[in-house]
Parts: structure tokens; C-alpha cells; sequence
């Protein structure tokens, strides 16, 4: 079939909902404008939380939208909290599974009987907001659910039950934190790499208590993917194939799995760039590009970028460990330091550390992350493994460093180093000797020039998955016209 570009006049309506988190609204933004360049009527679903957050790192006028594409909010349940800093995520996701479908059915309401839109024909739902699965049933319109992280941290979800039907986990005694039980070999989870560590399955399972609330959530959502009209994952069908094998084995024939990865990839192939839709932005901090400035400055793949993500929190002696090691490598770094990244502290450097680093390094509150990542002068990311900084490396073709902290991160950095080949470690006990080593070894050493050689082959592949015929490019059109604009499942 040729591209699924929508008569405009029979205009579809494509409802987006990301969970309010950072790295679940780049994605989705990022899907929305694609749909809204296939031909849809958008409206993207922010938290009145980060709604206000939004406006105020990027101005008044931000969200305004644009003819065809608007925004609109639910509230999240949660009470008011700190203006700057991430919620905290547990509470986030139960507010959102216990508080938001009402508010949400509402919202299709309203916007059913509106007459500056069209009906809503479609539901785009982030899978931990799998309650818009619900919704969708309701108006009788077809629900895809969008997960946005890695399909190798999806399977690592789906086989907590399995860890736990073995007695593998909750864990016995908190020593088993520390005593080396988590680096017990496990290669026997169908579909997942067999250099698997029980302490490289998502984290919330970490537990003595059986009834540990994310662990149990994180189960719920993933497995209520088998309820969606469809599944889209934000990857590579070469970047995780026997992952994706594994996840549509689990999910029935009546739910196709769409491979769309990379999106900064798909998204600057059909996003005119430089224009009104590709200027909607959806960073929760004010960005500062001063950056810039410094990396044009400097030789091509020299600067150490160091990004933790949005919700990675640490103590003041990790962060001088960091510190030092970054200062003793002897390279220039860019250092991304939210305004709460240090557990309820601010951030403070020594005087020591700041005159030792003067005219190589580069502390900033965020910035335009892709954009870095595709600068020349960046040699290395120092990262938390998050997906969306994951997939914007290997976009850029730029080696990485993990630190994981939470969640699937730990999954994905032990993609990047065993199976992908693009990254090395850093132990979770972090030292100053290991950081600046580590650093070296990338820049410089034999590893790091293959750890390169190899985050070019992905950044390849990415663009010939999402140039017209590559598979991930097909795929969307399939997405578009087999299943959103397809009608929706009968209720029961």
C-alpha cells in the first residue's frame, strides 16, 4: 500500500495520552505530530500538573497548538507539589490507575460533543495508562497503547510473575541486596538475552515485600496489553528480535505489534522540520542552549555528556564521586544538573572542583538533549539508561556509559553492553577511580573504539528502518490504516 495519508475530508481524531512523566511525554508527543502529518485531528492529553511545568519552561504561548492539533488536561489526583521537580513516581502511577478514568471519559465527552473538532476515532494510550483501554471500549473506538520503553524491559515486567511463582523474588532478607545473590545468572526468561543478572530485571521487584506496589503495577499494565486493539514499541525489529518474538508469542492474534522506532528518526522524516508542529516541545525544564556555544568549540567526538534523566535522584557523595572522576579524566564534559537531582538537597560542588575544571566544563539545568547527541564534538554519554536517552544515542551513533537507576534502566544498560554492544557499566557503588577509567577507556581505548564502531551500525540501521521502505517506516502506515482507523473492539 502507498502512504496512509487521511482524506482530509474525513478527518480522524487520534486522542494521546502519556503517563505525566518526561520520558513517557517525549515519545507520545513525538508519535502525536507523526499522526498529525498522516492526517489526523490531535489532541494530546497532559496533566494539568505538567501542563502548568510546560508553560513555564517554554513559554505562554507553548501550547497554544496549532490548526488540527490542540491540547487538553486531566487532573492526576496527586496534591500540589514542588513547581520544578519530577513527581514522585509510585504515587503517580497509583493516582493515575485510581483517579483518572473518570476524568477522562469526561474529557472524550466534551470532546465528542464539541463542534470546533471532530468525534474522537481513535485512543493512543500510553500502557501505563492502560485504564484508556476502558475509555475507548466506552465510545466504541479502536484503543492502540503505546509502550514507551524498551520491549526487553516490557518482557522483564511480564516475567515477574514467573520470578515470583519460583520463589526467586520477593527477596528472603535485605542482605540479598548486597551479599551477591542479585548476580545470580539467569538465562531461562523466553525472549530475553541469556547474559540476564537478576539484578538487570527492572528494579521494583528488588523487594521483601511481597506486595510491593510497583512491582504489582507494572505487572497489571504490561499484561493488560493483551486487552489493546494494537501495540507500538518505539524500537528496531533488528535491535531486539527474539524480545519481540517473545512479546507477540504472549499477546493474541487479535493484537499486531507495530515496531515505529526510532521516532527522533521517523519524526524528522515526516515532521517538516523547522516548522510550527516540529516547534511544539515537550521538555519539562526550561532548556539551555548556552551549550552549544561550548561544543562548537571543541574537536569532534571530545566532550563527555553526562545526562542522569528526569527522575534519577542521588546522594551529595555520589555526585562529588561523579564530580571527580569527570575532573580527573582530563576531558571536556557537558554536565546536566536538574535543579533535583541531589535526594532533598541542593546540588553543591566544591570551589576546588569548579577551579579545577575551568574553560573544559560545562554545568547546565537540561537541554535539547537529541541535539547534543547529534553534535559532532560529543564522544561518550554518560547516562541513567533510560529508553528515550538509549534510543537518542544509538540515533546519534554515540557510545554510552550507564548508570541505571530505576525501573527497566537496568535492563537496558545490560542491552547496551552484552547484546548491543555499545556500552560499558559503571558500578552501582559509584568511585571517583572507576568514573575517570571508564571515561578513558571510551574516549580512547580499544573498547570504546568498538563500543563507536558499533553505535554507528545502530544509528544506520534507525535511518534505513525509517526512510520511505524501511520496515518501521511500513509499519506506521500499517498502524494507521489496520488499526486506528479501523473501528474498535465490541465491549463485553
Amino acid at each position: 500500500m502507498g502512504s496512509a495519508q487521511v482524506d482530509a475530508d474525513v478527518k480522524p481524531h487520534a486522542v494521546c495520552v502519556p503517563l505525566p512523566a518526561q520520558g513517557h511525554v517525549t515519545p507520545m508527543l513525538k508519535l502525536a505530530k507523526i499522526l498529525h502529518c498522516r492526517g489526523f485531528h490531535v489532541t494530546f492529553v497532559n496533566s494539568e500538573f505538567n501542563h502548568r511545568r510546560l508553560l513555564r519552561s517554554r513559554g505562554a504561548g507553548a501550547l497554544d497548538g496549532i490548526k488540527g492539533f490542540r491540547f487538553a488536561t486531566i487532573p492526576d489526583g496527586l496534591p500540589p507539589s514542588d513547581a520544578d521537580a519530577t513527581q514522585d513516581v509510585p504515587s503517580l502511577c497509583r493516582s493515575t490507575k485510581e483517579t483518572c478514568l473518570p476524568h477522562f471519559k469526561s474529557l472524550l465527552a466534551e470532546l465528542n460533543a464539541s463542534t470546533e473538532s471532530p468525534p474522537v476515532t481513535c485512543i493512543v494510550g500510553d500502557n501505563v495508562m492502560s485504564f484508556t483501554v476502558d475509555a475507548a471500549r466506552d465510545i466504541g473506538v479502536p484503543c492502540a497503547l503505546f509502550w514507551t520503553a524498551s520491549v526487553c524491559g516490557y518482557l522483564g515486567y511480564r516475567h515477574y510473575r514467573t520470578l515470583y511463582d519460583k520463589g526467586i523474588f520477593p527477596l528472603k532478607a535485605a542482605e540479598q541486596l548486597t551479599n551477591g545473590y542479585l548476580d545470580t545468572p539467569v538465562d531461562w526468561t523466553a525472549g530475553m538475552s541469556k547474559h540476564m543478572r537478576l539484578k538487570d530485571f527492572p528494579n521494583f521487584i528488588w523487594s521483601t515485600d511481597p506486595d510491593e506496589y510497583m512491582a504489582h503495577f507494572a505487572l497489571h499494565v504490561t499484561e493488560r496489553l493483551a486487552e489493546a486493539d494494537a501495540a507500538i514499541f518505539n524500537t528496531l525489529e533488528e535491535l531486539e528480535p527474539a524480545a519481540l518474538d517473545a512479546v507477540r508469542a504472549m499477546l493474541p492474534p487479535t493484537v499486531p505489534v507495530y515496531t515505529i522506532g526510532h521516532l527522533p528518526l521517523l519524526a524528522e522524516e515526516i515532521v517538516p522540520q523547522g516548522g510550527t508542529l516540529d516547534a511544539l516541545g515537550s521538555n519539562l525544564w526550561k532548556e539551555d542552549v548556552s551549550c552549544f556555544d561550548f561544543l562548537d568549540g571543541k574537536e569532534p567526538r571530545s566532550v563527555v555528556y553526562v545526562n542522569y534523566g528526569s527522575i534519577t535522584v542521588m546522594s551529595n557523595e555520589e555526585l562529588l564521586e561523579f564530580a571527580w572522576g569527570l575532573a580527573n579524566s582530563g576531558q571536556p564534559f557537558l554536565w546536566i544538573i536538574r535543579p533535583d537531582l541531589v535526594k532533598g538537597d541542593a546540588a553543591v560542588l566544591p570551589p576546588e572542583f569548579l577551579e579545577s575544571i575551568e574553560g573544559r566544563g560545562v554545568l547546565a539545568s537540561w537541554c535539547p538533549q537529541e541535539a547534543v547527541l547529534r553534535h559532532e564534538a560529543v564522544g561518550v554519554f554518560l547516562t541513567h539508561s533510560g529508553w528515550n536517552s538509549t534510543v537518542e544515542s544509538l540515533c546519534g551513533g554515540v557510545p554510552t556509559l550507564c548508570w541505571p537507576f530505576f525501573a527497566e534502566q537496568q535492563t537496558n544498560s545490560r542491552y547496551s553492553c552484552v547484546e548491543w554492544g555499545v556500552a560499558m557499566e559503571i558500578g552501582h557503588d559509584v568511585r571517583r577511580e572507576a568514573v575517570e577509567a571508564k571515561i578513558r577507556e571510551a574516549m580512547s581505548g580499544e573498547k570504546g573504539k568498538e563500543m563507536r564502531r558499533r553505535a554507528e551500525e545502530w544509528r544506520e540501521a534507525g535511518v534505513r528502518a525509517t526512510r520511505p521502505g524501511g520496515r518501521s517506516r511500513a509499519n506506521l502506515e500499517k498502524l494507521v490504516a489496520d488499526s486506528l482507523l479501523s473501528g474498535g473492539k465490541p465491549r463485553d
